[in-house]
């Protein structure tokens, strides 16, 4: 890895890594009495081994120059592995709130394992560990395949990914000791938020550097879903996090925002990080591996790009109906409901079209485990997008709202449409990546699976049926005018439901156990590489099945 830098190369990596330790030895010193110290010291301490491990390979030959004509893989291959590892552990401390949620005494009476805190724990490692590693490795990979243009340089692609994960460090660690801003997606302090935006730049200049220096002159609609992800992301974190720390010796900060405007700054935030980091990215990763590992065209190229813009332009305005029946003015929830309906058509418009480019290759969702990955997160990007905009209409959300039915639709799309896709995707391209001819054992990627399937349904199920029992309790009347039931009756109700929900994520975090056990043994497997080429094209087409036609 250090070693394919060259001597230039590893020279700036040192002196990034000696200002990463210093900004560590500032933060550890100033906060020495507050919990960015113990942050400070993180920092300082990965800067300290960032420079060792490229004082051990200083003196290595440089790489040859030959190098510059293959596309450079390193980063995604190190993306997909972290992806996973923060999957399992995403996955296994999400289980263990779902388990708390039964058995309250889960917390073995410590603060730093009490809901509030291991569940926004939870929250960042699946959506920003698990979610962004694989979106910034897949991202990279697709860059340089349709623009047929190398990465430009291969320090800046170690700095994105290697410090987003240390953000991710600082937030889960953060968690585990109070930090946080109290914001759904946006709980990291300023400290990790500053470093965050850095890193966010950053990759937004590699891939428009990298587009700048293209072969191929159209540019696929997969790096428009990409470039949209990684621009408007930034902006939202950008506004979103406007705060003002303590001192500069506290983790403390106060937002910029107050009141109802601090509410629809959030929630613009917070539910555009869905739309962008959550869909747009991910839709990114749809459009490239879902025909490649087909073998199929996209069935209506014309209607990728109608989705595009229908999907950029209409998710902006819908934040707003998360704050129904609040102190919001009114024509602004209508404005959030009224958009969220119509973002169902460039929505539906995504999901058909992934679908439709099934069409002459359904054999190969039966046959091929990773392919139905694929085709599952299809299905349910189009369920959760429908359920969503029934879900922002007024009288709907007077039920649904505060009930587990939202935790249903959230984990709908967070298990059915993002881990499936990126599931997916990774099995697709870790063969392609280390030339192995396939997955060390084809039967694992079965049982992950079908262990993912069974979790998923599992686990939406309970909470649907939780959550429209939870609004119908709250809001049921006896004859004298006064509530039917108490609260702690609601609670005592939802006791199978959780139960259930526990179940159905053990599932899916056993599932995600066998996919890293997989991909393990397929980096490790010593075997006969296959060509790079044709490993990465789609497999050939068996005797007797019509060519490829095109999908208009």
């Amino acid at each position: 890895m250090i070693a394919q830098l060259t001597k230039s190369e590893r020279q700036l990596a040192l002196i990034i890594l000696l200002a990463l330790t210093i900004c560590g030895l500032a933060m550890a010193i100033a906060g020495r009495q507050d919990p960015l110290g113990v942050h400070g010291a993180i920092v300082m301490l990965a800067g300290i081994a960032g420079i060792f491990g490229v004082i051990y390979v200083y003196y290595e030959p440089e790489p040859d120059e030959a190098r510059l004509a293959l596309y450079y893989d390193d980063p995604t291959k190190l993306a997909i592995i972290l992806a996973m590892i923060w999957a399992v552990i995403g996955m296994f401390i999400g289980d263990w709130v779902a388990w708390q949620l039964v058995f309250p005494n889960l917390t073995f009476d410590a603060g730093w394992s009490s809901f509030g805190r291991i569940r926004p724990a939870h929250t960042s490692a699946v959506i920003f560990g698990f979610g962004g590693n694989g979106l910034i490795g897949t991202s990279l990979y697709v860059l340089q395949r349709t623009s047929r243009a190398r990465l430009p340089d291969q320090i800046s692609p170690w700095f994105v990914l290697l410090g987003y994960n240390l953000f991710c460090v600082l937030a889960a660690t953060g968690y585990f000791m109070g930090v946080t801003q109290s914001k759904e997606y946006a709980e990291p302090e300023w400290y990790a938020d500053l470093l965050l935006e850095i890193v966010w730049i950053v990759y937004f200049v590699i891939y428009m550097r990298t587009l700048a220096r293209r072969k191929e002159p159209h540019i696929y609609v997969a790096n428009w879903y990409y470039m949209a992800f990684i621009l408007v992301v930034a902006i939202l974190h950008t506004v979103n996090n406007l705060a003002m720390p303590v001192s500069f010796g506290h983790a403390k900060s106060y937002s910029a925002f107050s009141g109802v405007q601090d509410a629809m700054t959030q929630w613009w935030y917070g539910h555009n990080a869905v739309a962008f980091f959550l869909t747009s990215g991910f839709l990114g990763m749809m459009y490239y591996y879902l025909p490649v590992r087909a073998g199929r065209p996209i069935y209506s190229y014309r209607m990728s790009i109608i989705s595009f813009w229908g999907i950029t332009f209409m998710y902006m305005w819908v934040g707003s109906h998360h704050l129904h029946y609040t102190a919001l003015p009114q024509w602004v929830q209508t404005l959030g409901m009224t958009f969220s309906l119509m973002l169902l058509i460039p929505s539906w418009g995504s999901a058909g079209n992934a679908l439709l480019t099934l069409n002459g290759a359904w054999y190969k969702v039966r046959d091929d485990a990773t392919l139905r990955f694929m085709m599952v997160a299809a299905v349910f990007y189009g369920l959760t997008t429908f359920e969503g905009s029934f879900m922002a209409i007024r009288s709907v959300n007077s039920l649904s709202h505060y009930t587990d039915w939202t935790v249903g639709h959230v984990h709908a799309g967070a298990l059915g449409w993002v881990a499936m896709i990126t599931f997916g995707s990774i099995y697709a391209s870790v063969p392609w990546l280390w030339k192995r001819e396939r997955m060390y054992s084809p039967a694992l990627v079965e049982w992950h699976f079908w262990l993912a399937v069974a979790g998923l349904f599992t686990y939406v199920f309970a909470m649907w049926n939780s959550g429209i029992i939870q609004g119908l309790m709250w809001r049921t009347y006896n004859s004298s005018g006064t509530l039917s039931y108490s609260f702690i009756e609601t609670v005592i109700a939802m006791k199978p439901y959780y139960v259930a929900r526990a179940v159905g994520g053990f599932f899916f975090f056993a599932g995600a156990v066998i996919g890293l056990y997989n991909i393990v043994m397929t980096i490790r497997t010593a075997g006969q590489p296959a060509d790079e080429r044709a490993a990465d094209r789609p497999a050939a087409q068996p005797a007797g099945v019509p060519a490829l036609q095109p999908g208009e």
